[in-house]
């Protein structure tokens, strides 16, 4: 008996959604390790392409142009982690755990978000002139000397922080400690022939960032 053999239609390709929000994210996505790791002049616009499975066509009807690209993807790593950091519910903590779970967050989240670190040095080398640019910036990073303030004024009410420190100052402590631990790792851990990326090593350094945090803020008992 003669048996046919029904051809299986053929598999189209598959293409893209027509979704703009995802396509967006995507392209920040790839561009953050782009940027992060090569910088504004050495990243690519064609690598960035490829890797999303776009266009550069695509990505300047987005984004206009290599720089634009370059400040959404500033804005965004900063908006990212100032919502992270409104998760943390700190009006909702006693004034020292608040300070202390502050510090210990932003050496967590620098540690596991290290090209967030390198687009910050990238920008300091381009003496922040893309930042300069952005009309978000001011607004995306206002909320964090807020939080700071509000729970700074409550550990002053309640004569456990001394006073005379503004939040901007505890901020730019908090950011110094956990900028260093990533910025520097490298050439800190060849100098000084450590391993600190090991687990024990980063135990000790993040209880000694929010000590020395801890310390600056508190009066002394």
């Amino acid at each position: 008996m003669n048996q046919s053999v029904q051809k299986q239609p053929a598999r189209s390709k598959p293409t893209r959604t027509n979704d703009p929000a995802r396509t967006t994210a995507e392209i920040l996505a790839v561009a953050t390790a782009e940027f992060a790791e090569r910088g504004l002049a050495g990243a690519r616009i064609d690598r960035i392409a490829e890797l999303t499975r776009t266009s550069k066509r695509m990505i300047y009807y987005y984004f206009e142009s290599k720089e634009g690209l370059y400040l959404a993807v500033l804005e965004e790593a900063y908006r990212r982690m100032r919502s992270i950091e409104s998760g943390l519910h700190l009006a909702d903590l006693p004034p020292e755990q608040a300070l202390s779970a502050l510090a210990g967050f932003t050496f967590d989240h620098h540690h596991s978000n290290q090209a967030f670190i390198r687009l910050v040095m990238n920008e300091n080398m381009e003496r922040a002139q893309y930042l300069a640019k952005s009309q978000q910036m001011q607004e995306l990073n206002v909320s964090v000397l807020d939080v700071i303030d509000e729970l700074y004024a409550r550990g002053v009410a309640e004569s456990v922080f001394r006073t005379g420190i503004t939040a901007l100052d505890i901020h730019a402590v908090i950011s110094a400690l956990t900028v260093f631990n990533v910025s520097n790792q490298y050439t800190f851990d060849f100098i000084f022939k450590r391993d600190g990326q090991a687990p024990a090593q980063l135990a000790a350094r993040r209880q000694t960032v929010v000590d020395v945090v801890m310390r600056f803020v508190c009066l002394a008992r």
